[in-house]
């Protein structure tokens, strides 16, 4: 499933990191390469990736100590650490640093992958075996059979509105959608009263849900004088 799971590379030697993004992405995951520890940090705070694959030795820092800055400003994404050193004192400190697993080069692209995929399957259980019944937006991973929303491990709890709701924007991800197709799609009937109100109450109280600061959402966005338009976060 294409732009379904996404993982961040924190490597310095543009050759590997383009392999590793040629690889993961033939494979149906979503990419994004960062050269340096900082760099990487930051953007794993801000975006919340899937999965971590982080360098030891980049330019401006011991990836051990950047995986220690991940971990203590609260990710829980999975870490896999990527290294020439084999010395096992370098591996214990690998974990004791946050990381969940210790890849050393060089490396076949299949180990590499088996591994994502462990700590994905570990991590956030169906995401890399029943794709078929989910759906991404940012970081939030939709399973429509169980009827379960999770942010990382966290499970976000929806009302039966509220999930079908979601379910609707994320299917039309991208696409401004009308209260009246919302109406049809959610409830599947006309709505008594103010319909364009009972919209907009369970669109602010899905925000209440999803938005990381609901005053300002960027997820679902407000299209004056239409209606809605859900899209990934930047």
């Amino acid at each position: 499933m294409k732009n379904a799971t996404k993982i961040l590379i924190i490597e310095d030697d543009p050759a590997l990191a383009q392999s590793l993004k040629d690889g993961l992405e033939r494979e149906g995951f979503t990419t994004v390469w960062k050269s340096l520890g900082k760099e990487g940090v930051s953007y794993a705070c801000n975006h919340h990736p899937h999965l971590i694959l982080l360098d030891v030795r980049l330019p401006d820092g011991s990836g051990f100590d950047f995986c220690s800055q991940m971990r203590q400003a609260g990710l829980s994404q999975p870490i896999l650490i990527l290294t020439v050193q084999r010395e096992e004192t370098d591996k214990i400190l690998g974990l004791e640093m946050g990381a969940d697993d210790y890849i050393t080069k060089p490396f076949s692209l299949r180990e590499l992958i088996s591994r994502v995929r462990a700590q994905l399957r570990r991590a956030y259980g169906e995401l890399s075996t029943s794709e078929a019944n989910l759906l991404y937006v940012g970081d939030l991973i939709i399973n429509q059979s169980s009827g379960q929303v999770k942010r990382g491990k966290e499970v976000i709890n929806l009302n039966p509105i509220g999930f079908r709701l979601l379910i609707y924007l994320a299917r039309h991800k991208g696409q401004v959608v009308t209260r009246s197709q919302i109406i049809e799609a959610v409830w599947g009937h006309t709505v008594e009263g103010d319909s364009e109100r009972i919209v907009d109450v369970q669109i602010s109280r899905l925000r209440e849900k999803i938005e990381p600061d609901p005053k300002n959402p960027q997820i679902i966005l407000t299209i004056p004088g239409t209606g809605y338009r859900l899209i990934d976060p930047q």
